[in-house]
């Protein structure tokens, strides 16, 4: 992702970054709105930068669109990433502070955390969530919050007669992607999709509050974290 996220940002164009699962057919993620102004962007996402405050953790920040957005703002804004492509692209872009970060190490305090584009899906399962709220509660300021979207992917499994088909295995959302650019294929990785209630549910275990402020149109919604 990081080779993709270089190469359009300096040519303007760039070849397909495809995105492979067991579960699903062949996919791609288009460039273009990895580097979209906050005029472009969907609904969560600008209702999430709206709700932002204080000084900001981006996290998985890709190409740095939401950073930029912020600066824009006046916002005191680290943004972070694995990818060292992807932060230099970030630095290059304009934004002031990008580092090659994992969140789940990564020390700091912010008064917003913002895990955008499904971003909590770093998680990766139901089982590191437990590590994912305590590490959360060292990074939060004590009145701080989480931004973060994520969608029920339920329908997936939903067939003509309106039954529920789930896997035996392990939660509908929990999934497994890998990524090509070009002849650069990344390793699989674990990846999480959370109903709401679900989300909710594990959040008020972990002595965190899960609220919903905004659904989209495609089963997607936005959900503000604080402490309890």
């Amino acid at each position: 992702m990081g080779r993709a996220i270089a190469e359009y940002f300096k040519n303007n164009t760039a070849d397909r970054l495809r995105v492979f699962s067991p579960m699903f057919e062949e996919d791609e993620i288009p460039l273009q709105t990895l580097f979209r102004k906050y005029e472009d962007m969907p609904y969560i996402e600008r209702k999430a930068l709206d709700m932002a405050k204080g000084k900001v953790l981006d996290v998985g920040a890709g190409a740095g669109c939401h950073s930029l957005a912020l600066e824009e703002r006046g916002y005191d804004v680290t943004a972070i990433d694995i990818s060292p492509l992807s932060v230099d692209t970030m630095r290059l872009r304009g934004v002031r502070d990008a580092q090659k970060q994992d969140f789940f190490t990564f020390e700091g305090s912010y008064d917003t955390v913002l895990m955008l584009m499904n971003g909590i899906g770093i998680v990766g399962t139901l089982k590191r969530l437990p590590e994912f709220f305590r590490h959360l509660r060292h990074v939060l300021s004590p009145e701080g919050q989480l931004l973060c979207d994520s969608s029920d992917i339920s329908y997936l499994f939903k067939d003509e007669e309106g039954h529920f088909d789930y896997p035996d295995t392990n939660y509908y959302g929990e999934h497994v992607f890998r990524m090509q650019y070009k002849d650069t294929i990344g390793e699989p990785f674990s990846w999480l999709y959370i109903d709401k209630d679900l989300l909710a549910e594990e959040a008020l275990k972990n002595g965190f509050l899960a609220e919903i402020v905004a659904e989209g149109d495609h089963y997607d919604y936005l959900a503000r974290i604080t402490r309890l």
